[in-house]
């Protein structure tokens, strides 16, 4: 049987998501922050809102939830009755993990990924894979891709038009959670069409029709 997966009111709060979130983009251009197209900017990020005007974030970037970017630092402020200021440069196509946290003063990227719970406090070089407290370099981004590419072709994968999480069956769940004891698997497949709004998070500059209108098959 063939049902739609978004039904009035799962369109209705997607809409709501992508107005709230259209309107706080809106707000923190309006105030001078500069934000590329393609970026996944979560309504959970914490954006310094009195100082974002120092911060820019590059095309195609993408956040974890829950991450901090901050352009001031005013701890010294009872002692000295001064507040460091410093720019936060985000360049294109760089992707911070979940509850990072990014200090005044840092230039990252273009093409940094930075591990889920790191702590930016100096500027990192283009095309690494960088994690910790503070952030390091573990790895080149060749590196990287290519221990993933390898991973990739032994599997399992899974094909997003199939298994994402908008359209995925409890049949297909079930395959996913057997093929995935003992190992990890990719995701294939879905990069475009989230750039085209059709699944996955809501993106800057991200067509206004692109709602989601796949359907699940039994």
């Amino acid at each position: 049987m063939i049902e739609f997966l978004l039904t009035p009111i799962v369109a209705m709060k997607r809409r709501l998501e992508r107005a709230r979130l259209r309107r706080r983009w809106k707000h923190l251009q309006a105030l001078g922050m500069r934000i590329g197209k393609g970026v996944n900017l979560p309504a959970s990020t914490l954006i310094d809102d009195s100082h974002c005007f120092l911060i820019s974030i590059g095309d195609y970037c993408g956040f974890g939830e829950q991450c901090h970017i901050l352009a001031h630092d005013a701890q010294m402020n009872e002692y000295l009755d001064a507040t460091r200021l410093g720019r936060v440069v985000i360049r294109e196509s760089c992707h911070i993990g979940a509850r990072t946290v990014i200090l005044p003063g840092v230039e990252m990227g273009p093409r940094t990924v930075v591990g889920a719970n790191s702590v930016v406090s100096k500027s990192l070089p283009a095309n690494t894979v960088c994690a910790g407290a503070p952030a390091k370099v573990l790895a080149t981004m060749d590196e990287y891709l290519d221990r993933h590419r390898a991973a990739i072709e032994a599997g399992p994968t899974f094909d997003f038009e199939n298994y994402d999480i908008n359209v995925i069956t409890e049949k297909r769940k079930a395959e996913m959670v057997a093929a995935l004891a003992g190992k990890d698997g990719y995701m294939i497949g879905g990069y475009d069409l989230m750039l085209q709004g059709k699944g996955g998070p809501i993106l800057t500059s991200q067509p206004e029709g692109g709602e989601d209108d796949r359907e699940t098959q039994d």
